[in-house]
């Protein structure tokens, strides 16, 4: 890891890990916190470490390890904010996008929902708890698309939701692996240990800390429409088809969380951090991204489908509207 100390921004104190024998490695126990809502308490954030090489991980025929591809997100969104005392109280996750052909781009977000948890800027540990939802949503490029378009008017006309949008984007549910009544996971110091990552996915010589998260993926949320339903559930296969099954229910999803040196934080940028990033990447889609899926060795991750038989649903499902 970067060796830079005198970076490190004065007005740290500490103590919060020590608060509590049970929040110590090596199995830091978080339940004695309660799960705070990721937006509720920003005035309270002093100190940031920015995550800004996000490397996300999915089997691409899920149980298959050899299919294992990697991605960076991207790198200007990610945030951890704490107090000088070092409790965690916000975590801003990164987005990104895939492309089908013939139906256009897709936006994803890792959305927090609730958080717990405590960093160390003494030993570069953290331990926290969250709980996301993955959020899916069609980018401004595809809205000229004609069956985008015609999509969306049946779906205004009738008013019903349609994905045009985060505020009314696709979600998928997520939880602890191998518990799917838990939605509550962790974040862990350290890099995954569920696989090696590949040099280009490490950033040992530049990053100041890592950690790491591993989540399960959910089913998709029902949105009480069934005809929504069953069209954002057309949509999520597309997706996943795109993307390699980044979103394929039973899939194990993971991040290494790079960080950079610790860094004062200005309240109302935290605010609308997040939401100018978001409405970059909407304006100019995957301008943020460094790069597309590779597998370990460095090859390309492609979809070898060209979404004909997709293609053909969605008109189905766009007809039963009329």
């Amino acid at each position: 890891m970067s060796t830079q100390n005198s970076d490190v921004p004065p007005g740290w104190v500490g103590g919060f890990e020590e608060s509590n024998p049970a929040f110590a490695y090596p199995d830091p126990n978080l339940s004695s916190l309660p799960m705070l809502d990721n937006m509720a308490n920003i005035p309270r954030i002093k100190r940031q470490q920015r995550i800004y090489w996000p490397e996300f991980s999915w089997e691409t025929i899920k149980g298959n390890p050899d299919s294992r591809c990697f991605q960076r997100f991207a790198h200007d969104i990610s945030s951890i904010g704490y107090d000088n005392t070092g409790r965690i109280w916000s975590i801003i996750c990164p987005q990104q996008g895939a492309c089908a052909k013939n139906i256009g781009c897709l936006n994803v977000e890792v959305t927090v929902q609730a958080q717990r948890g405590w960093v160390n800027e003494t030993n570069r540990e953290l331990a926290a708890d969250m709980t996301v939802e993955a959020k899916i949503w069609f980018s401004p490029s595809s809205h000229q698309n004609w069956l985008v378009r015609q999509a969306w008017d049946l779906f205004e006309k009738e008013s019903l939701p349609f994905p045009s949008d985060k505020a009314n984007a696709i979600q998928v549910a997520t939880n602890k692996v191998g518990n799917p009544d838990q939605p509550i996971f962790a974040i862990s110091t350290g890099q995954s240990t569920l696989f090696e990552a590949p040099e280009f996915a490490k950033h040992l010589d530049k990053a100041w800390a890592v950690g790491n998260i591993e989540v399960q993926i959910g089913e998709i949320i029902p949105t009480n429409y069934p005809k929504v339903d069953t069209f954002n559930q057309k949509i999520l296969d597309i997706f996943n088809i795109a993307s390699g099954n980044m979103l394929l229910q039973g899939n194990i999803l993971t991040w290494n969380l790079w960080f950079t040196t610790p860094q004062l934080v200005n309240t109302e940028r935290w605010i609308t951090h997040a939401e100018r990033w978001r409405k970059s990447i909407d304006a100019d889609h995957g301008r943020h991204c460094p790069g597309p899926a590779r597998y370990a060795d460095g090859s390309l991750f492609k979809p070898e489908h060209d979404f004909l038989q997709e293609f053909d649903d969605l008109i189905k499902i766009i007809e039963s509207l009329l």
